[in-house]
């Protein structure tokens, strides 16, 4: 199988992504949008994270199986440091290793960015989502509790994190864009 990961193309991967990401929404609770981006919608995410960040796919035999990317966590300056992450992985692909390959290639690009904590969060229950977060190294911070209103019913968001960079201290370097 023809499988590589690589540096998501607006134009060329938004209806993928766009596809991959509808039942999440559409379908199911993990996403707190409530209705489902178009292509060009999902474009403009890519173009907008990789000018700061990275958004990243997997592609087999020239299809998308899934993707990952990090965005700005919080807007205020302190904040800058900290990256929101998130993986979406194609119903087909489901339990194969994508997610987890995606995460072990999209961390250290954003670790080399000069990013320092990434966070990630997860609408209960996922274990399935629970699983790969904690396989690639994050660990649970907490639980907004009641934090959204989807599928009828009040949905709990656990939050993850994981340390990019623990060995740095002091004044860190300004992270460089995606």
């Amino acid at each position: 199988v023809a499988m590589g990961i690589r540096l998501a193309d607006p134009d060329r991967d938004g209806a993928a992504c766009a596809a991959i990401y509808a039942p999440s929404v559409a379908a199911g609770f993990t996403s707190f949008e409530e209705v489902p981006p178009g292509p060009e919608e999902m474009a403009a995410r890519i173009r907008r994270a990789n000018a700061t960040h990275c958004w990243l796919v997997e592609e087999a035999r020239g299809r998308v199986t899934g993707y990952a990317y990090g965005s700005p966590h919080r807007a205020r300056a302190a904040y800058r440091w900290a990256v929101e992450v998130a993986v979406y992985v194609g119903a087909a692909h489901h339990r194969q290793g994508v997610g987890r390959r995606l995460y072990e290639a999209l961390l250290p690009r954003l670790r080399a960015q000069g990013y320092r904590m990434a966070y990630a969060g997860i609408t209960l229950p996922n274990p399935a989502s629970g699983g790969l977060h904690e396989a690639t190294g994050f660990t649970p911070v907490g639980v907004f509790r009641n934090a959204g209103f989807k599928s009828g019913d009040w949905r709990d968001v656990s939050w993850w994190q994981l340390d990019l960079r623990p060995d740095d201290v002091g004044a860190p370097r300004e992270p460089t864009p995606g």
